[in-house]
């Protein structure tokens, strides 16, 4: 740690949170090189909440309106995502997962789990444990 009054950029948590972001994103590329963080993201909770608005699924994800939007128009031309109109709202976007979604992201988060555990290997299973509980205190 530096002195007290002074600034050392190595210090500051969005730094060191940046550069353990990067680390992840890296691992992630390794293990996943065919969708971002925020496709898989996605998928995996389009998976888990089953048809969904892409407004919700923005806020479920922590995206916001443009940046979902443009995730799902990358996905739907993938064919991995199909949009549909609310029936009582017809400006409201619903996704679902195509099958070859579904199996993709049934075969990713296979691989997902690896890049976390990896993501975490330097630490110790109470470590990891405690950072998490942490981070989420800060989200």
């Amino acid at each position: 740690m530096s002195r007290p009054g002074n600034y050392v950029l190595e210090d500051q948590i969005g730094f060191v949170l940046r550069k353990a972001n990067q680390r992840h994103i890296a691992i992630f590329a390794k293990h996943i090189g065919d969708l971002t963080p925020p496709q898989f993201a996605a998928l995996a909770k389009l998976d888990e909440v089953g048809e969904t608005s892409q407004n919700q699924l923005g806020v479920l994800v922590a995206m916001d309106a443009a940046t979902i939007k443009g995730v799902i128009d990358r996905l739907s031309v993938r064919g991995l995502v199909a949009l549909g109109r609310d029936g009582d709202d017809r400006r409201r976007v619903m996704l679902t997962l195509t099958p070859e979604g579904r199996e993709t992201v049934d075969r990713l988060k296979k691989l997902a789990k690896h890049v976390t555990a990896e993501t975490i290997a330097p630490l110790t299973e109470r470590e990891a444990e405690t950072l998490m509980r942490l981070l989420s205190k800060i989200t």
